[in-house]
């Protein structure tokens, strides 16, 4: 087992965690786009696209921490002049350290997509996920933009294979993104 993994599966609860053998599949299938860095103080898991990276993975480890690690991890992402999405679990009572990432993405210059609702069903815990959308780009994106990327990122990476290696079919992808329609109420 590779260490990357291991260190993802020792931080990330099962609920957010892909399997081993999906990772695998990712990585030989779609190593071109889909790939893994890592550092001696951090494991980076991303999809890159023509026009956008997704960032499916970020661990700096304790030893990393609060010494610029992370926001060198993040320069790299934005050295390649492409916007960049990733999901961040929504600032919880019960979890202090969601308050710490979302302030670390939003001091990194990210933005939360407050108008997409975005809901998955992990494969095999069946637990509810409801993620926040970040991003960061040098110029606005829409909500529209974040669904239709997430929407690539669901079919090509979340979903990818999942009937056979989850022996589940996947979400319809209306199920999972949706914008948030009671923004669009009140501000009309």
């Amino acid at each position: 087992m590779n260490n990357w993994y291991t260190a993802l599966k020792d931080y990330f609860p099962e609920s957010e965690l892909k399997s081993k053998e999906h990772f695998d599949k990712l990585l030989a299938d779609k190593g071109k786009f889909y790939k893994v860095e890592e550092g001696p103080n951090f494991v980076l898991v991303y999809f890159e696209k023509e026009d956008f990276v997704f960032v499916d993975f970020i661990l700096v480890y304790s030893g990393g921490r609060s010494k610029g690690t992370g926001s060198k991890v993040l320069n790299h992402l934005k050295q390649k002049k492409k916007s960049i999405i990733l999901e961040v679990e929504p600032v919880s009572a019960d979890s202090p350290d969601t308050r710490k990432r979302v302030r670390f993405y939003e001091k990194s210059g990210f933005r939360r997509m407050n108008d997409v609702e975005y809901t998955r069903i992990h494969p095999v815990t069946k637990e509810v996920i409801d993620l926040d959308l970040f991003y960061w780009s040098p110029t606005i994106k829409s909500p529209r933009w974040a669904i239709d990327t997430m929407e690539t990122v669901y079919k090509e990476i979340h979903s990818y294979d999942s009937e056979e290696i989850y022996d589940a079919p996947p979400q319809a992808v209306e199920d999972i993104l949706s914008l948030k329609e009671d923004n669009y109420r009140q501000a009309k």
